[in-house]
């Protein structure tokens, strides 16, 4: 009952977006932790793969009847954030690199933001949740 209950929030999809703007975080990060790196090539998840995945699984969540379990269109993007973009987003040094800090910084930056963000509401989420099973206001 109470898994029902947290599958009908945001809190599952809140979950997605946190877990992948985490593992984009550790890959921004060993951007540029590499900088000096010869040869070196930037790495990133591709945030539009994920947001058209996402949309796609809450579609499918939407036309799911209620008598099924959650589980079963559950998100299946954990393996799929697996894949790394070998798009090079800067220009290519004479030493063979393509890792621009500034952008790295940027991008880290806009991620960390998005992270923050499903966080809070998430939290939210969980105190409306908390709120409904004490039988509070």
């Amino acid at each position: 009952m109470l898994e029902g209950l947290v599958q009908s929030t945001t809190i599952p999809i809140l979950e997605q977006v946190a877990s992948f703007s985490q593992a984009r975080h550790t890959v921004l990060a060993g951007n540029i932790a590499n900088l000096d790196t010869p040869g070196y090539h930037a790495r990133d998840l591709s945030v539009e793969d994920f947001q058209s995945r996402l949309r796609e699984s809450i579609e499918a969540r939407r036309q799911q009847p209620l008598g099924l379990s959650p589980g079963e269109t559950a998100f299946q993007l954990s393996r799929n954030m697996a894949e790394v973009s070998k798009e090079a987003r800067t220009i290519l040094r004479h030493d063979q690199g393509n890792v621009g800090l500034e952008y790295e910084v940027t991008e880290m930056v806009k991620n960390q933001m998005q992270h923050n963000l499903a966080l809070a509401i998430m939290r939210s989420q969980f105190q409306l949740l908390q709120a409904a099973i004490s039988e509070r206001v």
